[in-house]
Formats: C-alpha cells, structure tokens, sequence
C-alpha cells in the first residue's frame, strides 16, 4: 500500500479523502438558460459545478460572474473545450490562454486545461494560473479508444509532474476489458503512484460502472447532471448521490 495521497481543499470542498464527489456541469447557452439549469442544480446533491464556457454564446466570463453570483459558496471548475476535445466552439491558442487568465482572475476556483495541447503550453498556462490562485485540472481525452493501462498511469504521473492539482483521464471504451483496464489504471494510481487528487472515467454508456466507483477507484470526482449533461454517460446526481452512499457505507 502507498503513503496516503495527498488532498486538495477548494472552499472547503476537500478533494482525494476517499469520498468522490459530485460534479454537476452547467452548459448553458445564454443567462437565461443559465439560471434555469441553476434551479436545477439547486435540487439535487451536488458538491461543485463545472462551467462549460463552450456552450455559452456570449462572454465566458459574464457567464462565469453570473454563475459565481447564483452559487457564492460551490467550488467552480471553468472548462472551455473546442470540438476535437468534446466540446462545441473553437478557440486560438492565444485565446484560450487569456480566457483561461481571465477566468482565474474572476472567481474560478478551478481551470481545466487539455494535456493534448502540449506539454511546453500547457505547464507555463498552469504555472501562470497558480500565480493567481486556482487550481488547475490537466486533462486528458481520448474519444476513440481506452490506451493500455500502463500507459493512463504514465500520462496522469506526467501531469502531476508538470503542476497539475487534479489530474484526469477520460476514455471511450470498446469493450468490457477496456473499462476494467480504466479501472486498473486507477487502482494502480491509488495503490502506488498518486501523490494528489486524480479523475478517471470509462465514456459511455458501458463505462457508466466507472463514474459510480469511485470509492473503489480512487476517483476524487463523478460528473453528473441535473437535466443537462456534457459528456456521454452521465447519470443523474440523486442517482449517483444514492449509489455513492451506499458504496460507501453510510
């Protein structure tokens, strides 16, 4: 067994204790969208919110201040992803470096930032963000296939090396091996080389097992929806709320 991961604390939230918790991500498309899907997020268990700013038509940040102002005391992870990344808009690196900026500098707690974009860009962005603040979730997206295990464990230790708060991989799966690869992939983060707080998930429908294990896994985060979702599989909060107490014994 490992020394004991280290945890994270955003606005109390702790992340890593062994407790995954719930991430409910809000994609809307305009303010008036917005405080609708807040309602939303109002009834169901949920412990932080991402804020898919690649849904909004407007200005992120307007978006991100309004969001802020609707849920004051929840953790807020600020995502933009382009359409090769999952997402819905494009974007210039240029531009997504500042956006990111600007997001740290307005009430972010979080920033996620897309490892496939380069090591070189992506490690001076997290240096960049951290002097202002927030943690930063490098991620990693493969929507085609599940890479070998050995191979998810050496991506997610590079990213802890290169700053990462919160490292992360999401995968698609093709068969039933791939999703308990995903798996084994955490356990072995869990077992023997993590040192901070990591996400792992199987995409999909078949690798919906993997978003309610975390107990088992390793995985400090489960993504679910309150109506909207943002990525293939997502369950219900309340469902995943009443699987995660049970999984966890209380």
């Amino acid at each position: 067994m490992s020394e004991k991961k280290n945890t994270i604390a955003v606005r109390g939230l702790i992340l890593g204790d062994g407790f995954p918790k719930i991430c409910v991500p809000v994609t809307a498309c305009g303010l008036q969208e917005l405080e609708k899907q807040v309602k939303n997020i109002r009834t169901v268990p949920c412990d932080m919110v991402e804020l898919r700013a690649d849904f909004f038509e407007g200005d992120p940040i307007e978006e991100l201040t309004a969001l802020r102002e609707a849920l004051p005391d929840l953790p807020i992870l600020f995502t933009f992803r382009t359409k090769k990344e999952g997402g819905e808009r494009e974007i210039t690196p240029e531009d997504y470096a500042a956006l990111n900026r600007q997001a740290a500098e307005n009430q972010a707690d979080l920033v996620d930032l897309e490892y496939n974009r380069g090591e070189d860009f992506i490690s001076g962005l997290c240096y960049e963000l951290h002097e202002n603040g927030v943690k930063v979730v490098m991620s990693f997206h493969d929507f085609e296939k599940t890479p070998a295990p050995d191979k998810i464990t050496g991506l997610l230790t590079r990213m802890q090396q290169l700053g990462a708060d919160i490292t992360k991989a999401a995968v698609m799966p093709r068969c039933e091996y791939d999703v308990l690869s995903l798996m084994t992939a955490a356990v072995e983060m869990k077992e023997r080389l993590v040192d901070r707080p990591y996400i792992m998930m199987s995409m999909g429908a078949l690798g919906g097992i993997t978003r309610l294990a975390g107990t088992l896994t390793g995985s400090s985060v489960t993504f679910a929806s309150a109506g909207a979702v943002s990525a293939p599989g997502q369950m219900d909060a309340a469902f995943v709320a009443q699987v995660r107490s049970v999984l966890s014994g209380i």
